[in-house]
């Protein structure tokens, strides 16, 4: 019996430093293409067609006019439709006084579209650290032109010592609660304060002086309501216009009417005093 034997033939390997030859050559070819493309399209974005042409404003300009902001803007911007910066463009915008927030971007082939943001002010903002500045219905301070707001009519949030960013949302947040809480006494809150010791008071346009005490909001509000709830009853005994009151009191507060002082108590008829818990109908000095 005769075996056949096959032999295949070997195949060559291709070693491996030619393997890597090959493939460092590849990825040069490829690093000279991008390269290539890469001025190319440098070249092509440098060409004056692609000059920025025109921006174009939208969205808020109530205190800002296109003319103006123009004015302070176009000639901070660099580069081209493909070179400008847009986070860079975007915070020049919002450099100009009122605006909040600038959203920036590319219309082909040389324009910018810009949709501005401003801020709208709640409240000054009075401290002690610089002068005053204004607070926006964020909660969020800002700089601004105060005459630029002289005839709105706002209210002034007086903030306590070493005033923190959040310390401005909490009295505007504070301030929203108790305008329709005091609302009945028929004047407007002009100024509220707090103290670094985190006490809350209030002056109303027709110069009454209302201390809130300390507490959490909804402490402060309970005692607020229970003042204005209460108030009409010893109005009706002295009609004489509020110049003073303190709430500070557990069960009851303290008011101060002009010519009068005088104790409310809840559960018990009003009583004129001159000093507290001291009955007296002497008028107060």
């Amino acid at each position: 019996m005769q075996a056949a034997f096959h032999q295949q033939r070997a195949t060559p390997q291709t070693p491996e430093d030619v393997k890597w030859m090959n493939a460092a050559s590849a990825l040069m070819a490829w690093v000279v293409l991008a390269m290539l493309i890469g001025s190319a399209l440098l070249m092509i974005s440098r060409q004056p067609y692609f000059n920025l042409k025109r921006v174009e404003l939208a969205g808020d300009l109530e205190r800002n006019n296109v003319t103006t902001v123009r004015a302070n803007v176009v000639s901070r911007l660099a580069g081209g439709f493909f070179s400008v910066d847009l986070m860079k463009t975007r915070e020049v915008f919002e450099s100009v006084p009122w605006v909040r927030k600038a959203i920036v971007r590319r219309v082909w082939p040389n324009e910018l579209r810009v949709t501005l943001e401003e801020h709208k002010p709640a409240a000054y903002w009075e401290h002690d650290d610089r002068d005053d500045q204004l607070v926006n219905t964020f909660g969020e301070v800002f700089d601004a032109n105060l005459g630029d707001v002289e005839d709105e009519h706002l209210p002034t949030l007086q903030a306590p010592v070493n005033a923190t960013a959040s310390d401005a949302k909490t009295m505007l947040d504070m301030l929203h609660k108790l305008q329709p809480v005091m609302s009945p006494l028929g004047a407007e809150i002009e100024t509220l304060r707090l103290t670094d010791r985190g006490s809350w008071s209030v002056v109303l346009d027709d110069d009454a002086r209302i201390e809130l005490g300390r507490g959490t909001p909804d402490e402060v509000l309970a005692r607020t309501e229970r003042f204005v709830r209460t108030l009409p009853e010893l109005k009706r005994q002295y009609p004489e216009p509020l110049e003073y009151a303190d709430l500070r009191y557990p069960e009851g507060y303290a008011v101060r009417l002009k010519g009068l002082t005088t104790w409310q108590d809840g559960n018990k008829p009003p009583v004129v005093m001159h000093k507290p818990f001291k009955p007296a109908t002497t008028p107060s000095h």
